[in-house]
C-alpha cells in the first residue's frame, strides 16, 4: 500500500464529518457502545448521506457487545459500510458479519508473547478486511499509545490500522516506528469527547501528509 489510510473515529456532529472528509479521511467511525460518551444512534450516520458530502469516505460502525443480528441491523439502519469489532468476537463471528466488512481489533499488549500475538493476527486475517492494533488489553478510547515491542515485530497478511494515543504530535514517531497501513484517530483530535477540534484535525492530516512525503 503506497498511501496511509486514515480513519477518524467517534463522529457525533455533521460538521466534524464534513471537515474530516474534506481533509481526506478514508473512513469515518460511529460508536454504538452505550458506555461511550461518543455513542450515537444509527439515524445519525444515515442522515449524513443527504446532509454532508462524505467524498467517498466509508462509514464504520464500532461495536462491542452486540450480537451478529444486532450489528447487521444497525449497519443497515445506519447505512454503514464496515463493522469494527471491539469485543471478544471470534473468527466465526467475523465470518457471520462478512469478512469483507470486518475491521477486527486486536491488543498486542494483551498477548502472552510476540508469537501468541502473531498467531492471533494470522487467525483473524482471513476473516477481516482490515485488522486494527490498539493499546491496552481491551476496549478503547483511553488515549494511550501502544507500548512494548510485540507489535513492532508482527507481520500482517492484510492491511492494518494503528490506534491509541495518536495526536498531531505523536503521529510522525508512531508511523515511523510501526509503519501501519493506516491510522485510527479519535481523542487525539478532540476538544471534548465526541467534539472534534478543527485545528487538531488539520494538524493531524498535515503530519500524515508530511510522513507520506518523507516515505517513512
Amino acid at each position: 500500500m503506497n498511501r496511509t489510510l486514515v480513519k477518524i473515529c467517534g463522529m457525533t456532529r455533521p460538521e466534524d464529518a464534513r471537515l474530516a472528509a474534506a481533509l481526506g479521511a478514508d473512513m469515518l467511525g460511529f460508536i454504538f457502545h452505550p458506555g461511550s460518551p461518543r455513542c450515537v444512534a444509527p439515524e445519525f450516520p444515515a442522515s449524513l448521506d443527504h446532509a454532508v458530502d462524505l467524498r467517498g469516505a466509508r462509514k464504520v460502525g464500532v461495536f462491542v457487545n452486540q450480537s451478529v443480528d444486532e450489528i447487521l441491523a444497525l449497519m443497515q439502519a445506519g447505512g454503514l459500510d464496515l463493522a469494527q469489532l471491539h469485543g471478544g468476537q471470534d473468527e466465526a463471528f467475523c465470518r457471520a458479519i462478512g469478512p469483507e466488512r470486518v475491521i477486527k481489533v486486536l491488543w498486542p499488549e494483551k498477548a502472552a508473547s510476540a508469537e501468541a500475538f502473531q498467531a492471533e493476527v494470522n487467525s483473524f486475517a482471513p476473516y477481516s478486511r482490515l485488522l486494527l492494533a490498539d493499546a491496552g488489553d481491551g476496549g478503547g478510547g483511553h488515549g494511550r499509545a501502544i507500548e512494548g515491542d510485540t507489535l513492532a515485530g508482527a507481520t500482517f497478511p492484510v492491511p492494518w490500522l494503528l490506534a491509541g494515543g495518536l495526536t498531531p504530535e505523536t503521529l510522525p514517531d508512531m508511523l515511523r516506528r510501526f509503519r501501519p497501513s493506516g491510522v485510527d484517530i479519535n481523542s487525539g483530535v478532540e476538544s471534548a469527547p465526541g467534539i472534534k477540534d478543527a485545528t487538531k484535525l488539520r494538524a493531524a492530516f498535515a503530519a500524515i501528509q508530511a510522513a507520506r512525503a518523507s516515505k517513512l
